[in-house]
C-alpha cells in the first residue's frame, strides 16, 4: 500500500473507522514495550510511560530487567525472557514491576517473540494495571452473569436500534432465539406488537437521553400468539466513559398475570356497580311495561346494542306458577325493546305488546324452558334461524350483521317469568362468561322486579274490577237536581282506593248526596268501601239527618278492623230548596252559585269514620236555581309537591272560569287538576257535582 493509499476505503463497503476514545482499551491502559534480543528496549509506547513512569527517552536503549525488575526478582525475569526468545515463543502471567517513583505494582503481562524480514528476533510486552483489569474482568463477569441470569428480559439494540444482545428471559418472552433476534429490528422480531408506538419510544429515549420507564403495552408474541400478554417495558440509552451514544437498553417485565387479576378485578367492580345502579334505575315504579323498559335502557350500551324483554303469557294471565323451568313450545309477550343507536336489528324484535308462540328449537325456548342462559358467541348464518322470529327477520338481522347473541333467563322466586335478550351488533367483542355471570346478575334483580309489578298489577286489577262493580253505573234522577259525578284510579303506580259517591233517593222526593274515602289502596280498601257504601245506603233508607248517618257510619267502620273513613253527606229537599250537609274529617264542599265567585263552605270538620266518640253536626244551606254544590275526595286537590291551600285555590279558579255543563266541569277539573296517565298520582279521586232545577207545584219545607 502506498503513501498515497492511506486512509482510502479498502476492498468493497470496508471502511477504516476510528474510535473515539473512551473504549474498553482506554479504559485499561494497555501499554506496549518491544526489547532486542539482548533484553534492551527498543520501542516504548506512550501507555508504557503511563503505566512505568519512565519516558521513551529514559527507557529507549535500557536494559528493561534493569529499569523495570528489583534486583532479588531479576533472575526470574530473564529465565522469563529466555522462555520467550526460545521455542516457547510467548508468556502470560502477573509480574511485579518496579515504578520510576521507586514504588512496586502488579502487571499482567503478555508477551511473544517477534521477528523481521532479517530473522532478527524481538520481544514484544503488553502490558496493563492489574488491578485494573482484575475489576474489569469481575465487572464483566458480573454484567455478563447478571443478563445470562436475570428473570427480567433484557435487549441491548444500537443506534440504528438493531438487536445486539438478548437474555435468555426475553427470548423466551418473544418465543424468538437470540440468534434470530441479532441484528433485526423490533418490528421484525415483534410482528405481532404496535411495533411503531415501541420504535417511537426508543427514538425518542436516544435523541434526548431521558428513561422511559414502565411503559405498559399488551400484545402477542410468537411465543403464545393466539392469547394476549401484557408487559412493562423500560428504555435507557447507553453511552460510553467519553459519553458517546452507543446504543440502547431495554428491560421488560411480563405483567399478564397481574394485568389480568387487574382486568378481572375492574370487571367485578364494574359489575357491583352496574348492579348497584340496576338496584336505584329497574323497578322504580310497580308498573310492568316500564320496569321492563328500565331494564332494556339498563343493559343498553354497556351490555348490548340491542336489549328485548319477553314475559311468559301464562304469568301475564295469573296462572299458577311452574316453580322451575316451563315446558315447550312457549307462548311469550313483549314488554321491551330498546338499542343503543338506530340499527334495523329493531327491526327483527318482537314490537311490544304483541303475543309470539315460540317452537322448541328456538333459542329463547331452549333459555326459559330449561332456565340457563344461552350463549351464541360468534352468529353464524346457521344460528339465525333459532335467533329470530321468523325467516324475514332473520334476513333482518343478518343484514345488520348480528355478531353475538345472548339470552338469559328472568327467574323469580323459583319461577321462570321470562327472557331478557341481547344482541351485539357494532360491538366488535363477543358475548363472554363475564357477560353471562353480569346478565344474571342483572336479570335476577330484574325479574324480581318485574314479578313484583306483575303481581301488583293482576292485585290492582282485581282492586278496579271490584270497585267499578260497587259503585254506581247509571246516575239516579233525583228531583229537583241534576248529578254529574266522576271516578278515577290512582296511576299504575298505585292500587286502586277506597273512594266512593252515590245519589240516593230518599222519601218526600229529596236526594242524598255522597262522597267518601277509605284509607288504603288495595283490595281490601276497595272491599271496606263496598261495606260502608252499603251501610250508608241502608242508613239513608231510615231517613236519618246527615249527622245521624254519620254517628252510625262511625260505629259501623270500628266494627271493621284497622279502618279508618272521611265522608260528607248531604241531604237536599227540592221543595224547601234546602241542604243538609255533615263532614266526618272531609274536605269541604264548594258551592258555586251563578254569577257569584265560588266558595268553600264553612262546615263543622267532624271526626273521620272509625275513630269513634266524636259527635257530628250538620249545617243547613239554601240553595237556589242554578246553584250547584260540588263533593269531591282528597285526590283532587292533594298532591306531595304542592299546598293544600295553592290546589284550593286551582280549583276555585277553574270553577271561576265559564260555566259549563256538569258533565264537562267534571272533565274540565279532572284534566286541569289530574291527568290520566300520570302514573305518579297515587290517589284516586271521586267528584260528585249536583245542580239545583226548579220544581213544579207549591214549595213545601225541609224535612
Amino acid at each position: 500500500m502506498s503513501a498515497s493509499d492511506v486512509g482510502r476505503p479498502l476492498v468493497g463497503t470496508v471502511r477504516a473507522a476510528a474510535s473515539e476514545p473512551g473504549g474498553l482499551l482506554d479504559l485499561l491502559g494497555v501499554a506496549a514495550a518491544v526489547l532486542d534480543a539482548d533484553g534492551r528496549v527498543v520501542l516504548w509506547s506512550p501507555q508504557a510511560q503511563d503505566l512505568f513512569g519512565w519516558s521513551a527517552e529514559e527507557a529507549l536503549g535500557r536494559y528493561a530487567a534493569e529499569l523495570l525488575v528489583a534486583e532479588e526478582n531479576r533472575g526470574v525475569i530473564l529465565g522469563l525472557f529466555a522462555e520467550v526468545m526460545s521455542g516457547g515463543g510467548r508468556w502470560a502471567g502477573v509480574f511485579p514491576v518496579r515504578h520510576k517513583d521507586g514504588s512496586t505494582l502488579l502487571v499482567e503481562f503478555r508477551n511473544m517473540r517477534l521477528q523481521d524480514e532479517r530473522g532478527r528476533l524481538y520481544a514484544l510486552g503488553i502490558a496493563t494495571d492489574e488491578a485494573t483489569l482484575r475489576r474489569v474482568e469481575r465487572d464483566l463477569a458480573l454484567s455478563a452473569r447478571l443478563v445470562a441470569q436475570s428473570p427480567i428480559g433484557l435487549a441491548v439494540l444500537d443506534t440504528d436500534l438493531r438487536y445486539v444482545l438478548v437474555n435468555p428471559t426475553l427470548e423466551r418472552i418473544n418465543g424468538l432465539p437470540a440468534e434470530q433476534h441479532l441484528g433485526r429490528e423490533v418490528r421484525d422480531a415483534l410482528p405481532f406488537l404496535d411495533a411503531g408506538v415501541v420504535e417511537s419510544a426508543m427514538r425518542q429515549v436516544l435523541a434526548n437521553g431521558k428513561p422511559l420507564v414502565d411503559q405498559f403495552m399488551v400484545g402477542r408474541t410468537r411465543a403464545d400468539p393466539d392469547s394476549d400478554h401484557a408487559w412493562r417495558a423500560s428504555y435507557f440509552r447507553l453511552e460510553d466513559s467519553a459519553g458517546r451514544v452507543i446504543g440502547l437498553a431495554v428491560s421488560v417485565v411480563d405483567v399478564t398475570e397481574q394485568h389480568r387479576a387487574a382486568a378481572e378485578a375492574a370487571r367485578a367492580r364494574r359489575r357491583l356497580a352496574l348492579v348497584a345502579q340496576a338496584s336505584m334505575r329497574i323497578g322504580t315504579t310497580l308498573d310492568l311495561g316500564r320496569t321492563a323498559q328500565e331494564l332494556a335502557d339498563f343493559v343498553i350500551p354497556d351490555l348490548a346494542d340491542v336489549a328485548a324483554v319477553d314475559v311468559l303469557d301464562s304469568v301475564l294471565s295469573g296462572r299458577p306458577p311452574t316453580h322451575g323451568p316451563v315446558a315447550g313450545p312457549v307462548t311469550l309477550r313483549a314488554l321491551a325493546v330498546a338499542a343503543a343507536y338506530p340499527s334495523d336489528a329493531l327491526r327483527a324484535a318482537d314490537p311490544v305488546g304483541e303475543i309470539a308462540k315460540y317452537d322448541a328449537d328456538r333459542l329463547v325456548t331452549r333459555c326459559v324452558t330449561t332456565g340457563r342462559p344461552v350463549l351464541v358467541a360468534h352468529v353464524t348464518g346457521e344460528d339465525l334461524p333459532g335467533i329470530a322470529r321468523d325467516g324475514e327477520a332473520a334476513a333482518v338481522l343478518a343484514g345488520a350483521g348480528l355478531r353475538s347473541y345472548l339470552a338469559v333467563p328472568l327467574i323469580a322466586r323459583g319461577e321462570v317469568v321470562g327472557a331478557l335478550d341481547l344482541k351485539r351488533v357494532r360491538d366488535p367483542l363477543p358475548f363472554g362468561e363475564d357477560d353471562v355471570v353480569l346478565a344474571e346478575e342483572l336479570a335476577a334483580r330484574a325479574a324480581v322486579c318485574i314479578d313484583n309489578a306483575r303481581w301488583y298489577q293482576s292485585q290492582r286489577n282485581t282492586a278496579l274490577t271490584l270497585q267499578r262493580h260497587l259503585l254506581p253505573h247509571v246516575p239516579t234522577r233525583p228531583v229537583g237536581l241534576q248529578v254529574a259525578f266522576r271516578y278515577q284510579p290512582a296511576g299504575r303506580a298505585a292500587l286502586a282506593g277506597g273512594d266512593w259517591f252515590d245519589a240516593i233517593t230518599l222519601a218526600g222526593d229529596k236526594t242524598a248526596l255522597v262522597v267518601g274515602d277509605v284509607m288504603g289502596h288495595d283490595i281490601n280498601a276497595a272491599a271496606r268501601m263496598g261495606q260502608l257504601r252499603t251501610a250508608t245506603r241502608t242508613l239513608a233508607d231510615l231517613d236519618l239527618g246527615p249527622a245521624q248517618v254519620l254517628h252510625h257510619l262511625d260505629r259501623v267502620t270500628a266494627e271493621l278492623d284497622e279502618t279508618t273513613a272521611t265522608c260528607v253527606y248531604a241531604v237536599y229537599d227540592p221543595h224547601g230548596r234546602r241542604c243538609r250537609i255533615a263532614l266526618a274529617g272531609h274536605p269541604p264542599p264548594v258551592l258555586d252559585r251563578p254569577g257569584r265567585a265560588p266558595v268553600l263552605l264553612e262546615l263543622p270538620p267532624g271526626a273521620p269514620l272509625g275513630v269513634g266518640g266524636v259527635p257530628f253536626e250538620s249545617a243547613c244551606v239554601e240553595l237556589a236555581p242554578g246553584d250547584r254544590l260540588l263533593l269531591y275526595t282528597d285526590g283532587l286537590v292533594e298532591t306531595r309537591d304542592q299546598a293544600i291551600d295553592t290546589r284550593l285555590d286551582a280549583l276555585m279558579s277553574l270553577l271561576r272560569g265559564p260555566r259549563l255543563s256538569l258533565e264537562a266541569t267534571c272533565d274540565r277539573l279532572l284534566t286541569a287538576l289530574r291527568r290520566a296517565d300520570d302514573d305518579d298520582d297515587d290517589d284516586d279521586v271521586a267528584v260528585l257535582i249536583a245542580e239545583v232545577h226548579s220544581v213544579p207545584g207549591p214549595v213545601g219545607h225541609a224535612a
